[in-house]
């Protein structure tokens, strides 16, 4: 990246990306540690996103590649999408409701930390240089 100011911008945006990927995986732990881990398939894909962001949230800030950071977005998206599914038709047999603990502020988290990464994605993506026909 060769402009300071997009440079910049994608520091801050994986570092708060990063902190909001962190503060869902807790809230995935949280939960995991307060029962959902009696839950088939349910409680494994807590546990999973829980160490899942808490281990790529360290890593995407450092590197802030469009690869990483487009894994993160994805990585909350999918996430929230998982507890919408769940509220609304059922996920793996399991019904859930947004009355439950955390279920407002991990939507918001991760509602917020995929727009945050996918902002920093584009970012990225469009401070690529591009290549010119015919040189090296």
């Amino acid at each position: 990246m060769k402009s300071p100011a997009a440079r910049w911008a994608v520091n801050v945006l994986a570092i708060t990306g990063a902190a909001l990927m962190v503060w869902s995986g807790v809230i995935h732990l949280q939960l995991w540690s307060d029962g959902y881990r009696d839950i088939s398939v349910i409680g494994p894909l807590f546990l999973i996103q829980g160490i899942g962001s808490i281990a790529l949230a360290p890593i995407l800030a450092a590197f802030r590649r469009a690869v990483l950071l487009a894994a993160g977005a994805a990585l909350m998206a999918a996430t929230a999408a998982g507890l919408l599914l769940s509220t609304g038709i059922g996920l793996f047999g399991f019904q859930e409701s947004l009355a439950v603990p955390y279920a407002g502020s991990s939507l918001a988290v991760e509602f917020a930390g995929a727009a945050v990464l996918a902002a920093a994605t584009a970012i990225v993506l469009a401070a690529r240089p591009r290549s010119r026909p015919g040189r090296r």
